[in-house]
């Protein structure tokens, strides 16, 4: 046992420091997502209620590491596990792109840049928690959320060596008009979520945004009515021109979810926001982030 040991350190190393890069592009795979699914049950804890359940940072509860008992502070406490396991993945791409064979110094700075926003997203998720919610705080954590998850489809895009060459200029010019919108879109709908019931705490009153429900809901609304208008001119024009070949999976992907969030935002709205309509909702504004951005990057190339 003693003298097999050298050999399989040895051939473990071997693979370290000549990591392909099929290898790699699954590790940036497995980050996006455990980033992706991070932002759903960072929704959850908010929608049980649970956001202090573990009311202390970065232990749960006093000098303890995990919750004594209750639903709330063990989906708390699930949450800030998880969040571990993606420091975990992103510690591994870091060391891959260090390590992987041929080494590309784009790849190192894209993973670099997950490890930034981790980092962030811990230091502003204990302020969130000792702040007691502030609604402001709490969307500038989802926020974050969707900065990282750009940065995860980025580095696995680059990562899986595109080889497709630019589209024709419209193409270009209307994806960064469709991700620009979105980002007016994804923003309305944080002032709604910071406006509205769901508190993200059983206690007692929770500072909300100071909007009226309807109003802030109307301009969401409107944000998305003119989107779908852009997506559906968008998804027309790729299907029609011969030259936007690369551009239809992604664009198929695009009106699946699309068409999706918009069902579910609407239902929601006139069932009175219930939590698992809402929870959807979350996931489908962070798919559909992560479609934009992969639709972007598909036009522009590998240039």
């Amino acid at each position: 046992m003693i003298a097999v040991m050298p050999d399989w350190g040895h051939r473990l190393c071997k693979v370290v420091r000549n990591l392909k890069p099929n290898t790699y592009r699954k590790i940036c795979a497995v980050a996006l997502f455990l980033l992706v699914s991070i932002v759903v049950t960072g929704g959850a804890v908010r929608l049980t209620s649970s956001g202090l359940g573990c009311p202390d940072w970065p232990t749960c509860e006093y000098d303890q590491f995990s919750p004594e008992s209750g639903i709330h502070g063990w989906v708390e406490f699930i949450n800030r596990l998880i969040t571990g396991l993606v420091s975990v993945i992103v510690m591994l791409a870091v060391l891959g792109s260090l390590f992987r064979t041929p080494r590309r110094n784009d790849l190192i700075k894209w993973s670099l840049g997950l490890v930034a926003g981790l980092v962030g997203q811990i230091v502003l998720g204990g302020i969130v928690v000792l702040s007691h919610l502030n609604p402001w705080l709490v969307l500038g954590h989802f926020a974050l959320s969707m900065v990282l998850v750009w940065n995860a489809v980025v580095l696995h895009h680059k990562a899986s060596d595109p080889k497709d060459s630019p589209t024709e200029k419209f193409f270009l010019k209307f994806t960064t008009v469709l991700i620009s919108w979105a980002l007016v879109m994804l923003a309305s709908g944080m002032l709604v979520t910071g406006s509205g019931p769901h508190t993200g705490s059983r206690d007692d009153p929770i500072e909300r945004l100071p909007f009226a429900i309807r109003e802030i809901v109307r301009v969401h609304s409107s944000s998305v009515i003119i989107f779908l208008v852009l997506a559906t001119i968008f998804s027309f024009y790729v299907f029609k021109n011969s030259k936007a070949n690369s551009l239809r999976s992604i664009t198929t992907v695009l009106c699946v979810v699309t068409l999706g969030q918009a069902i579910v935002g609407w239902v929601q709205y006139f069932t009175g926001v219930p939590e698992l309509l809402v929870g959807l909702h979350i996931a489908g504004a962070t798919a559909l982030w992560a479609t934009l951005v992969k639709s972007w990057l598909i036009a522009h190339g590998s240039q």
